[in-house]
């Protein structure tokens, strides 16, 4: 075993063990071996499948996988030395990958590949990878000459050192705000275990009282339920100044960076001859062109905003004549909905969420893994990053090994906010062997107080399904070329469908009575609270569905004719807000200071993908509607034509053999409240 964990791919990461001074050598090693296997790969008689492509990813993946253990644990467990060590390795790294996308002698020799007679012959999923591999040499700037190929690179590494500058600025100016609030009286409507969270906080820094901040559980908590509007107005502000110039810390400003990343990006189009950056995104995505994406949205928008402003409406009827609110301002939306809510349906979240626990909402899930798929989940142990984290392990109906999953639930400081899945390990088949999928879900709830577990909101319950959905995606691939294995090749604006799949589940009767019981009493839901639930599930989704419509709108806009010579980033989303929002915020939100998703994660030009792949989960669930009682048969169905097939045939194909025609748009207008309307289709 290695002295240097992150340099040991014998088993499961090491996490227990990775140290920020291992980060260097281990980084400077794996890049030389990875050069080396290049230069290998560049000059190799003949190139085949097993001299050519296999020994360059094989050296490829470690680096990849050693850094992407670096990367995941500076979004979970930063610490200053881990940033420093992450931040100074990040443009070696960038530099490599760029390098291989513009290595043209790999190019030619991926040419010669598919050029060759035995090419016909490959697998699929091989044939697939090598496919994508020529789009993407194209893409990377492989045929790029002189100065342009010089530029792209430098494009290239200035993005990346931008994008982890912004996604650190957000984790930072979150963990560093602060409110202390001495008089209880100023937490009234906030439920007992946050309050007990929050007086935990105040008592590990010696103070009385209690501290709030801007983590999830708290600030949610904050919005929907405080009575103490100044409360809630001085969370609401905190929170969406957060990383802007009227933020504690001008230093953590992130409107520079956005200038920036939106002019470099443009440039990385131009210089690859595309005209904008969301044509060149579009380049590895189902939808065709922006303008397609562009109607797709204002389409939707334009059935979606006749339910918003009536949602709107009646909030605001509500809000005065109820709860003497002669304004509705932002931070007035969340606790006046929730009050409707309760009101209207005669329940509220609180109430709910007493009834899913954690321990039993997670029997609850892996009871479907296995009821829909024939896959158990069960306790494993391996070493992790924090006391919380647990690892589990999927095995199928013979006790083989599938996969391995772990789960990182709670907020905390040092942990980057939202829920994610990514990827840890991919299947890779060779010579009879099979490298088993291992994949990190994070989500970031409240963790349970006084020895009670954790329970979940029903939004948490669904956010814990999404995320699940993206795992089994990579974990159940059966595909054995790690290039189009589970996510890894899928269009981008499908990779939402087994994630947003998952969600309808937690609005079945079945499931959920299963997975709910009494955090105190140990009953489980009853059937009137679900009725109610359920009479409740499209309640505001007019404002709902416009807001994510506004996300898209907004991203697309930024990258596809946008100016900055004619208008400024905030004037564009205003613009947008204009076209589709009935929730207007104050002119001083700066959300976009925060929208990590298009500056710092995988959705720029992208956004919208959302919503496309939500069309087609919401017809992939209306097959398991169309043949009741036979969820496993529809289940094993969708394994076969779908999850387990990953990236190696277009996603396209994937939805036609499984529902044996295209997409529709009605069992999504169907099942959020806005059918009937004409059939639209998002290919």
């Amino acid at each position: 075993m290695t002295s240097n964990p992150l340099l040991d791919f014998s088993g499961l990461p090491r996490f227990d063990a990775i140290r920020p001074e291992h980060v260097a050598p281990a980084v400077g090693a794996l890049l030389e071996q990875a050069e080396a296997a290049v230069r290998a790969a560049e000059t190799v008689e003949p190139p085949t499948w097993d001299s050519f492509v296999v020994p360059l990813d094989e050296a490829t993946s470690r680096l990849s996988r050693a850094w992407g253990q670096v990367a995941h644990l500076e979004a979970v467990a930063s610490t200053p030395e881990l940033r420093e060590a992450y931040n100074a390795a990040l443009p070696k790294v960038t530099r490599f990958w760029t390098a291989l996308g513009q290595n043209r002698a790999l190019f030619a020799q991926y040419r010669r590949l598919a050029d060759a007679p035995e090419f016909a012959g490959y697998s699929q999923a091989r044939r697939r990878a090598v496919e994508n591999a020529l789009r993407d040499f194209r893409l990377g700037g492989a045929e790029l000459e002189g100065a342009a190929r010089e530029r792209y690179a430098q494009v290239r590494e200035e993005l990346s050192a931008l994008s982890a500058k912004f996604s650190q600025n957000v984790l930072d100016a979150t963990d560093r705000w602060a409110l202390y609030v001495e008089d209880e009286a100023r937490l009234s409507g906030l439920p007992a275990d946050v309050v007990a969270a929050c007086r935990a906080a105040a008592r590990r820094e010696g103070c009385e009282g209690w501290k709030l901040g801007l983590q999830m559980p708290v600030y949610l908590a904050v919005q929907q339920l405080a009575d103490d509007r100044e409360l809630r107005a001085t969370l609401y502000r905190a929170f969406v100044v957060r990383a802007s110039e009227l933020g504690d810390d001008p230093a953590l400003d992130n409107g520079p960076l956005i200038d920036r990343i939106l002019a470099l990006r443009a440039e990385l189009a131009a210089l690859l001859g595309f005209p904008s950056y969301a044509a060149y995104s579009l380049a590895t995505k189902m939808a065709q062109t922006p303008e397609q994406v562009l109607d797709f949205l204002r389409d939707l928008a334009a059935r979606a905003r006749p339910h918003a402003r009536r949602d709107r409406a009646e909030l605001e009827a509500f809000a005065r004549g109820q709860l003497g609110l002669d304004t509705l301002e932002a931070w007035d939306l969340a606790y006046a909905s929730e009050k409707l809510r309760q009101a209207r349906y005669s329940f509220s979240a609180q109430e709910v969420k007493q009834y899913f626990t954690e321990p039993d909402v997670l029997a609850g899930l892996f009871g479907l893994v296995h009821d829909l798929y024939g896959i158990t989940v069960e306790p494993d142990a391996g070493p992790v990053w924090h006391a919380d984290v647990r690892l589990y392990r999927l095995v199928d109906a013979d006790g083989g090994l599938v996969g391995q999953l772990y789960l990182d639930p709670y907020a905390r400081e040092g942990k980057r906010g939202g829920a994610w899945m990514d990827d840890c390990r991919n299947r890779r088949d060779r010579d009879g062997r099979v490298q088993t999928p291992v994949v990190h879900l994070v989500c970031n709830f409240g963790k349970g107080v006084d020895g009670k577990p954790a329970t979940l909101t029903h939004d948490e319950v669904t956010t814990l399904f999404h995320e699940m959905g993206h795992g089994l995606h990579q974990l159940l691939t059966e595909v054995g070329e790690p290039g189009v294995a589970g996510i890894d090749g899928v269009e981008w604006d499908a990779v939402e469908l087994p994630s947003q799949f998952m969600e309808n589940f937690c609005w079945e009767w079945e499931r959920v009575r299963a997975m709910s019981r009494h955090v105190d009493t140990g009953e489980p839901l009853p059937r009137a609270l679900f009725d109610r639930m359920l009479a409740a599930k499209n309640f505001q989704s007019g404002m709902f569905t416009v807001r994510q419509l506004e996300f898209g709108l907004f991203d697309m806009a930024l990258h596809h004719g946008y100016d900055p010579g004619r208008e400024t980033v905030q004037q564009v989303l205003d613009r947008v807000r204009a076209e589709v929002a009935v929730n207007l915020p104050p002119e001083w939100n700066r959300f976009q200071h925060q929208f990590s998703h298009i500056f710092a994660g995988g959705y720029a030009a992208g956004y919208y993908s959302y919503k496309w792949a939500e069309v087609l989960s919401a017809d992939v669930y209306a097959a398991f509607e169309e043949a009741p009682g036979q969820e496993r048969e529809v289940g094993r169905r969708f394994l076969r034509e779908v999850l387990a097939r990953g990236g190696s045939r277009p996603a396209a194909e994937n939805f036609l053999a499984f529902r044996g025609r295209a997409p529709s748009i009605d069992a999504l207008l169907r099942h959020t409240g806005m059918a009937p309307g004409a059939v639209v289709t998002p290919s």
